[in-house]
């Protein structure tokens, strides 16, 4: 199960020694100040600052110290000036993401200042050297220039922690895949080059285990299962207990399989279930309540989705697994749905969550349970991981509304309507020139900096439509 975690960064404060020489008060009082700004951000990072460093030795030994650590990145800012060659053979083994703030202790240059007040707020004199040499030895930071005390570097550095965070906790993280859709494009990729690009790993698992665990699950867990559906939903009277019961079991099976084997999210195929010839249902429900409960979920064996609503969790929280169904263009909107299954915390607030019974003749077993909702409207992101070729992915983002329509009564499943700021149309065109894909992982709220700062720090191509 994931969750999002505060990320825990080192603070990496430069500054030259010869002030201790000649301005001794100075490295003091920007102590202190970097003190600050560290305490400014413990809502949105944990940072770790060691002191400030002031000569190469220092630099070394405190990258080494954040590495050793396991720390999610580093934040560079420099405290008085400090020349950028000092940190070479540092960043030459670091593996730790750089952010690079461009801060300094005042936000503006008045009539009072003088020396001091010059020499303490000359942080872009010794950022500019620190760039310089990073790009010049090839590593690209994320860089903010800003007020250290407006709410606007808060969020950026919270956006940039929280993607450094992700790409630490993916190299951990492990995958079980159910089968695989045949002959479906856009769904593949390279499982080693996944591992190779994410740290992810992918096992392909058969589901005997599964059903084993079904099978010894006791009436008592069961029972508790329904009980803690019939709080999350509305039950429908057609709703046959039998068949809720079986899909509460495989939620269960499913459940346990991931925690005894370490698995952060899963895929299945539908069409396995019956071939194997020991299920009654295909797992609409659980795929879609392990979602909501934390665990990554995609269908048809798509790791690609799968990865993208495993990041949702670490980055933002309460990913939606979906893809487009139709084109409304009265509404210059896609309708978003899938075969049932979905992440209903994110159902609208006022018209909730039911548990219908769902005949589904894809897969050709009984009727599963289905959570039926509308997503909540508002601002909404769209996302889609490409594979291109080999290590080459590049991910497709689009900032849009998940617009405030009708139920549709007919339509036996969770539904939406998104609709991208650049109108359906162009969104689309541009969607399918770069290879987006017809799964996709939606999320409320925008957050495309959070995405365009993962794939930076990935060097995967971030493409908005």
């Amino acid at each position: 199960m994931i969750t999002k975690q505060k990320p825990k960064i080192g603070f990496l404060g430069l500054m030259q020694g010869l002030y201790d020489e000649s301005q001794p008060e100075l490295p003091k009082m920007q102590e202190a100040w970097a003190r600050q700004v560290a305490e400014q951000l413990r809502d949105v990072a944990d940072l770790d600052f060691p002191g400030p460093a002031k000569e190469r030795a220092d630099i070394e030994r405190y990258v080494k110290y954040f590495n050793e650590k396991e720390y999610d990145g580093i934040m560079i800012v420099n405290l008085l000036y400090s020349p950028g060659n000092r940190l070479i053979q540092a960043m030459k083994k670091n593996s730790l993401p750089i952010l690079l703030a461009n801060i300094q202790p005042l936000p503006d240059v008045t009539s009072n200042w003088d020396w001091v007040l010059c020499t303490t707020n000359q942080g872009i004199h010794g950022i500019q050297d620190t760039s310089n040499v990073l790009m010049r030895c090839g590593i690209k930071p994320a860089i903010i220039t800003d007020d250290w005390k407006a709410d606007s570097f808060k969020s950026y550095v919270e956006d940039w922690a929280l993607a450094a965070n992700a790409y630490n906790r993916l190299k951990k993280t492990k995958l079980a895949i159910f089968g695989r859709m045949h002959n479906m494009g856009d769904i593949l990729g390279d499982d080693a080059a996944l591992c190779r690009k994410f740290g992810v790993e992918a096992n392909h698992v058969t589901i005997g285990p599964v059903y084993y665990n079904m099978e010894a699950l006791t009436k008592e867990e069961i029972d508790a299962q329904l009980e803690e559906d019939r709080r999350n939903f509305k039950i429908d009277p057609d709703l046959n207990e039998e068949n809720h019961r079986y899909a509460a079991r495989m939620q269960l099976g499913f459940e346990k399989f991931l925690k005894d084997n370490g698995y952060d999210g899963f895929s299945q195929f539908f069409n396995i279930y019956k071939e194997d010839g020991r299920f009654r249902q295909i797992p609409i429900l659980g795929g879609s309540s392990l979602l909501a409960k934390g665990y990554g979920y995609s269908a048809e064996g798509d790791t690609n989705v799968l990865l993208m609503t495993v990041i949702g969790h670490m980055m933002i929280g309460d990913p939606h697994f979906t893809e487009m169904y139709s084109l409304d263009f009265g509404k210059d909107a896609a309708m978003l749905s899938h075969m049932g299954e979905g992440n209903w915390k994110v159902a609208r607030k006022d018209r909730g969550v039911t548990l219908i019974d769902r005949p589904l003749d894809i897969g050709g077993l009984d009727n599963p349970p289905t959570p039926k909702f509308n997503v909540e409207p508002g601002t909404a992101t769209l996302v889609s991981l490409v594979a291109v070729e080999g290590e080459r992915y590049q991910l497709i983002v689009s900032k849009g509304t998940v617009l405030d329509t009708e139920e549709l009564p007919e339509v036996p499943m969770n539904h939406a309507f998104f609709k991208p700021d650049s109108g359906i149309k162009k969104a689309m065109d541009e969607w399918l020139a770069n290879g987006g894909t017809h799964h996709e992982v939606l999320f409320l709220g925008d957050y495309r900096r959070r995405f365009e700062l993962l794939c930076k720090i990935l060097d995967i191509k971030c493409i908005e439509v």
